[in-house]
């Protein structure tokens, strides 16, 4: 449980919020490569941590993401005409670069100064691994980007599914650290089988254990921490574990463990206050990850289908989700929901828009919780007295190393060495657990 104010310090991230500098200190997905793929084409809509911007691709391939209000009159330039490296208002036709700078102003008479005087706020971007990336913090010292946990070679197949979601980042985080819903709430789509590993093909995934009830150990890293949910293997039950890690990589990032074909990661960003950005990534092989499209379709988020071209989904609380009680009732499906992610989401939404932590009745399973809260809650506190960012002080290491793991392993086997990346030191001895959260009854 969290008092209102920690809860506050926890999910806020607009205007001057300690979460918000936290998220400004990091390179941010604004959007998706595909979004703005066209050189000289429809300007994007962006939000972020509470700022309404828009994205473009110039004449030259470069991308800039602005202020989308007109310096002039404030009218959107979303709207604006894409051509001759600039985006035009159509207004009063002032221009403006990638840079933020007004390189026209017809609506000014010949010799007029006025634009050397006004400057469009626009964000340091960065293009890769399918995603435009915006630096928000400090524009004189922008860090060099690291590329992130789904790329770790440049030739790394990402095959990215895109949704907006109404509500706040952390509950959406939450959900990606909870191994142990995965039981129930995804039954129809993660089911037991008699494996020697987690494996998936193009309808389900798979899972060597039908154990509902994980033991959870975390650890802290410099990174965030990462966290293992401990089962009974169907085979070898006596001698052996089935041992899944999942890393938080602060402070929007989760890896989750892989299956036989492709590693998977989510990412969560704040749009604002109530709405947020869900990226959820399948990287790996290039024979055996599935294609962006196919992605797509397992998890029920496909443009067109089951998003509009804004990434908007038809299914929504209005009309449960789509939501189909027939094949609950047959037994073909446990939540009637299709998709992974639109099962997460109907969740996650029904807690409202930024979940009342102080009502929560935590149990073992919710170890992880209990850690990304208390980190995170203790971060924002850091930084609103003047403190370091987590994240970003040493000893750092490249997101692109880091590696989630699972597997069956004999019981005796250190987990916390398990896909620990080159930097990181192996621990001969376990570091001390967070203390599991009392378990108070409804």
């Amino acid at each position: 449980m969290l008092s209102h104010q920690d809860n506050e310090l926890l999910c806020r991230v607009e205007g001057d919020a300690p979460m918000g500098k936290i998220m400004r200190s990091h390179w941010l997905p604004a959007c998706l490569s595909e979004e703005v793929a066209e050189v000289d084409g429809k300007p994007v809509r962006v939000r972020l941590l509470g700022e309404d911007l828009v994205a473009f691709r110039d004449s030259d391939g470069r991308v800039g993401v602005v202020d989308e209000k007109c310096p002039h009159r404030k009218a959107s330039m979303a709207l604006g005409r894409n051509e001759e490296c600039g985006l035009r208002c159509l207004y009063h036709g002032w221009k403006v670069d990638v840079e933020g700078n007004v390189l026209e102003m017809p609506s000014e008479p010949d010799g007029s100064s006025l634009s050397e005087k006004v400057k469009v706020k626009a964000y340091k971007t960065h293009e890769a691994a399918g995603f435009i990336w915006v630096y928000m913090g400090d524009q004189e010292n922008i860090p060099e980007f690291d590329p992130p946990v789904f790329q770790p070679s440049p030739d790394t197949k990402i095959s990215i599914a895109k949704t907006k979601i109404d509500c706040n980042w952390a509950q959406i985080l939450e959900g990606a650290i909870d191994s142990a819903h995965s039981s129930t709430l995804h039954s129809t789509d993660m089911v037991p089988a008699r494996k020697t590993q987690a494996e998936a093909d193009d309808q389900l995934w798979y899972r060597p254990s039908t154990d509902r009830a994980p033991r959870m150990q975390v650890e802290e890293t410099p990174f965030g921490f990462r966290y293992a949910a401990i089962r009974r293997p169907i085979k070898d039950a006596k001698t052996h574990d089935y041992v899944r890690t999942t890393l938080f990589i602060a402070p929007f990032t989760v890896q989750i463990p892989p299956n036989n074909r492709y590693n998977i990661a989510i990412l969560h960003i704040p749009i604002d206050d109530t709405h947020t950005a869900f990226h959820f990534i399948a990287w790996g092989d290039k024979s055996t990850t599935p294609d962006t499209e196919s992605w797509r379709k397992f998890l029920a988020l496909q443009v067109g289908i089951d998003l509009d071209q804004s990434f908007n989904r038809f299914n929504t609380y209005a009309n449960d989700y789509g939501q189909d009680r027939i094949i609950m009732k047959t037994g073909e499906s446990f939540t009637g929901i299709r998709g992974i992610p639109n099962q997460d989401i109907a969740m996650w939404e029904t807690m409202g828009a930024i979940a009342d932590r102080s009502e929560d009745r935590l149990g073992a399973s919710d170890l992880a919780i209990v850690q990304f809260r208390r980190q995170m809650v203790r971060a924002a506190k850091l930084v609103a007295e003047g403190g370091a960012v987590i994240g970003t002080t040493e000893p750092r290491i490249r997101h692109s190393e880091l590696k989630s793991f699972e597997g069956i392993v004999p019981k005796d086997t250190q987990w916390r060495n398990l896909g620990r990346a080159p930097g990181e030191e192996p621990l001969a001895e376990p570091k001390a657990e967070v203390e599991e959260p009392e378990v108070v009854a409804s």
